[in-house]
């Protein structure tokens, strides 16, 4: 009789263990950051066409998903602001002149008062700005996730050996549409048609 209860009790609890990995990001608990997509530094990165197009991918999806966005912009006086077609779908940037979004006044803490444990993120150069603000993110207790496809840098091995850093450090490397399908979770979801068709576009 005692084998059958505590049977029945395991069962009940891989059954509770079924829920929603911790690993994934959501909706709810994720910010998107997308850093410096500037006009005077996108030319000079690698592969900056794809780059904006897949930013700007994910600043749609996160709008029709109602995921947090927040944006920085590094000195812009000197660098320009936000590029287009990125720029007309913001609510509002935030200004810095420290290479990490740290520097921006009260960022990291309103996230954290918000409930947003995870921050997906955007931006370049990767081995800079992006670099620096993953391993402050990380340091302040938030999960940390890269698009690898919506980062760059202006030399190849400035990029890769960033990604490696930050990898082992603790960020979680993902992929543009891999972060719109874990935002969407379902295609019961009501937003799920718009997020197909977004992850099928192609670069013209």
């Amino acid at each position: 009789m005692n084998d059958m209860n505590d049977s029945s009790q395991a069962n009940v609890s891989v059954q509770e263990s079924f829920g929603r990995s911790p690993l994934l990001m959501s909706r709810n608990d994720t910010a998107l950051l997308v850093v410096d997509l500037q006009e005077k530094l996108v030319p000079h990165v690698q592969h900056h066409d794809r780059l904006v197009w897949n930013v700007g991918r994910l600043v749609t999806g996160a709008k029709i998903l109602g995921v947090d966005i927040r944006v920085t912009e590094q000195y812009p006086k000197g660098l320009g602001h936000t590029v287009e077609p990125i720029a007309n779908q913001l609510e509002s940037v935030s200004e810095k002149v420290t290479f990490s979004c740290r520097g921006c006044d009260g960022l990291f803490e309103n996230m954290a008062g918000q409930q947003i444990a995870k921050v997906l993120l955007t931006g370049i150069e990767t081995h800079v700005c992006v670099q620096q603000t993953a391993l402050d993110l990380i340091a302040s207790g938030f999960d940390v996730f890269l698009a690898v496809d919506a980062v760059s840098s202006r030399f190849v091995i400035d990029h890769q050996t960033a990604l490696r850093r930050m990898e082992a450090q603790g960020a979680l490397l993902t992929t543009v549409e891999a972060a719109l399908f874990e935002w969407c979770e379902t295609s019961k979801a009501d937003e799920f048609k718009a997020i197909s068709k977004l992850v099928q576009e192609t670069l013209e």
